[in-house]
């Protein structure tokens, strides 16, 4: 039998909340230079969302090199083009679609709503990528709604919980997880093991989690839990909607350029002037201002 004191020293403690910092239309809650370092792999986290008649256009083309992105489009189909020559369904990602674009050694690539979309609403999640895989070749998969798996009230982005498990696959042992819980509705992850990063996203309602110090999680906050293994319990206040990362700890330095993390000065150089190059091509190809 559990007691209610054993159960008490078993919350995972909450030792880091923010509501980032708001551009336009997006909130940066994570970013290589503060949150990354602490939470890697997962190194920079964008809540992203907009009505297409305020104007936005899209993202434009980038580079990056180094990482993977991970854009999980909650709202509004959206076009994509990456330069591997992949793209989403006609060219279209579906609202509930996830776009990964391991960067490696380089690519550039951008979004833009598709026709007659009216909002646009998601997370893109940038993940560090080891060793082995940063200048790697670039590698793009685009799921539709129906291709991202779920388990009970958690989607599956990437990694693996339960039974479901993510197409794309994974670099190094995390798991990404979208969750939606009705009002008053408990939930306990329990993480795999070593996985002794945790945090979670808001983007919709509130979530009493952890310790609960500090109140519940709202909208648009995100919340970091103490290193360890222990499962964390998550209770909606209202409906709400969630974002969930675990993983094991990235063991290399983040070593940054504009786009672009790596492990090392070396392997940064060899991926920005691989960006440098793809970058030269689109200009002589009139794709690049």
């Amino acid at each position: 039998m559990t007691t209610a004191i054993e159960v008490a020293t078993q919350a995972r403690a909450i030792v880091y909340r923010t509501r980032g910092a708001q551009h336009g239309p997006i909130t940066r809650l994570m970013s290589p230079g503060d949150l990354g370092e602490f939470l890697k792999p997962f190194v920079f986290l964008d809540l992203f969302g907009f009505d297409v008649g305020g104007g936005h256009k899209g993202f434009g083309m980038h580079p990056h090199s180094g990482i993977a992105t991970l854009t999980w489009l909650i709202e509004g189909d959206t076009l994509y083009e990456d330069t591997t020559g992949k793209e989403g369904e006609r060219g279209v990602l579906r609202g509930g679609g996830v776009e990964w674009m391991r960067a490696g050694n380089g690519v550039w690539h951008t979004g833009a709503p598709a026709p007659d979309v009216k909002r646009v609403r998601g997370f893109q999640l940038w993940v560090a990528l080891p060793a082995s895989e940063e200048n790697a070749p670039a590698q793009s998969i685009y799921l539709a709604p129906s291709q991202v798996p779920q388990e009970g009230p958690a989607r599956v982005l990437l990694g693996r919980y339960g039974a479901a498990q993510s197409a794309i696959p994974a670099p190094a042992p995390m798991n990404y997880l979208a969750v939606q819980l009705k009002d008053g509705e408990h939930w306990r992850y329990t993480p795999p093991a070593g996985h002794t990063v945790g945090w979670v996203a808001v983007n919709g309602g509130a979530l009493d989690a952890g310790d609960s110090t500090g109140g519940p999680i709202g909208t648009g906050e995100l919340a970091v839990f103490e290193e360890s293994g222990e499962a964390i319990d998550f209770t909606a206040r209202g409906d709400t909607s969630f974002v969930l990362g675990s993983a094991v700890k990235h063991p290399h330095d983040l070593v940054m350029g504009h786009y672009s993390v790596h492990t090392s000065r070396a392997t940064l150089e060899q991926g920005e002037a691989e960006i440098r190059r793809i970058g030269a091509k689109l200009r002589q190809e009139g794709r690049l201002g």
